[in-house]
């Protein structure tokens, strides 16, 4: 700290509540400039996201439910299984490290900036990518909150904005920073297309993904031969590969290339899925047509890319925000049942569609939005 202040250079905490605020905070961090000195602080799992971007402080914290609040009962199987033990640790941490930073940059939904607010801390940037401004606006408790603890807010849409502003709140609206956050790495897909079409599989990263890497997997097993598209597999850094090949009856294959994202094949020798670390996410995306996706961020970013998604409804899914979402979404978004034949019938027909599949590509971007956002945040960070 001495040094830092002796030097004149600043120093910033990004706090992150989930897997995809921690990417999205650690592309941030990446962009900031080398004279900032930058610490982060993931609330939530193991902040893998933030390895070789920047240093990790504070207690490590881990629930049944990663966080992920679109499962109905999430919140109480935390508490059951003593999420509760979670909080004293991070509220004293957040009290310990108050005046020691000139900058704490919150980035997820309100839990970080309510976790802030109880610890003393004020002015912070906010940098909110849970709301879309097509379903809830922010509440008066919530509105309350962020003009007392938050300097500047960061929103994803316009009318989210406007409504802070309408208290005296620094609020913007400078784009989609997700779109601005989505990761590339050095993974060649269009070297391994055999077919006309792709698709990219986001089974997610949480407790669920193994589950619905099998659905979708019996899906295209449902696919006549000659409408079956080349596959890729996005791996979450905490997903175990073995356990998706063991749910699926597939086989790992050796890797067959040098690249640091390659996690190799999964095959059955009828099917074949070409693995990439989430990592190189873009990649995939860039090479493929459409997705698979049971995912959160990767969902917005796919779409935003103008890539059709198909998701199904779990049973054990929170409706209430599924259908926030989908507000958003659109038609760009195809819900079908959590069954094969119903995601197989949806795979059929967009991969059949070509003028389908651009309408839809067409809505996803319009909807979502473009990039911008990460440059403004960053602006605001340094000036």
């Amino acid at each position: 700290m001495v040094a830092a202040e002796a030097s004149g250079q600043n120093r910033f905490l990004f706090i992150s509540n989930g897997h995809g605020e921690d990417a999205i905070a650690a592309a941030i961090v990446a962009r900031m400039p080398s004279s900032a000195i930058v610490e982060a602080y993931p609330m939530i799992g193991a902040g893998n996201a933030y390895a070789g971007v920047c240093p990790i402080v504070g207690p490590r914290a881990t629930l049944a439910s990663e966080g992920w609040r679109n499962v109905k009962g999430s919140l109480r199987r935390d508490i059951a299984t003593g999420g509760l033990g979670t909080v004293p640790p991070a509220l004293n941490f957040l009290r310990k490290i108050k005046g020691k930073y000139d900058r704490v940059v919150v980035v997820g939904d309100m839990v970080g900036v309510l976790a802030c607010t109880v610890t003393g801390h004020r002015d912070l940037y906010y940098l909110d990518v849970y709301k879309t401004g097509s379903a809830r606006l922010y509440s008066s408790p919530e509105r309350w909150t962020i003009k007392r603890a938050c300097r500047t807010v960061f929103c994803r849409a316009d009318n989210l904005a406007r409504s802070l502003e309408q208290i005296g709140v620094d609020a913007r609206s400078a784009g989609n920073v997700m779109m601005d956050a989505i990761p590339h790495g050095d993974y060649d897909a269009p070297s391994r297309h055999t077919r006309p079409l792709a698709v990219t599989l986001l089974p997610g990263s949480r407790a669920l993904t193994a589950e619905s890497f099998a659905l979708q997997v019996n899906a295209l097993r449902t696919l006549p031969a000659g409408l079956r598209p080349d596959v890729f597999l996005a791996v979450a850094g905490s997903i175990s590969v073995d356990e998706l090949a063991k749910k699926t009856g597939l086989k790992r294959t050796s890797l067959l290339s040098t690249e640091p994202a390659d996690l190799g094949e999964l095959s059955d020798g009828d099917l074949t899925i070409h693995m990439a670390r989430g990592g190189a996410m873009g990649n995939l995306l860039a090479a493929s047509d459409l997705v698979l996706s049971q995912a959160g961020t990767a969902t917005v970013q796919a779409l935003g890319l103008g890539k059709p998604a198909i998701t199904f409804v779990n049973p054990r899914d929170r409706r209430s925000r599924f259908n926030d979402e989908q507000m958003l979404f659109g038609e760009a978004r195809t819900v079908v049942a959590a069954e094969a034949p119903a995601v197989g019938a949806a795979l059929r027909k967009l991969l059949g569609d070509d003028e389908e599949r651009r309408r839809l590509a067409n809505i996803g971007r319009q909807r979502i939005g473009g990039p911008g956002a990460m440059a403004a945040i960053i602006e605001a960070l340094v000036q």
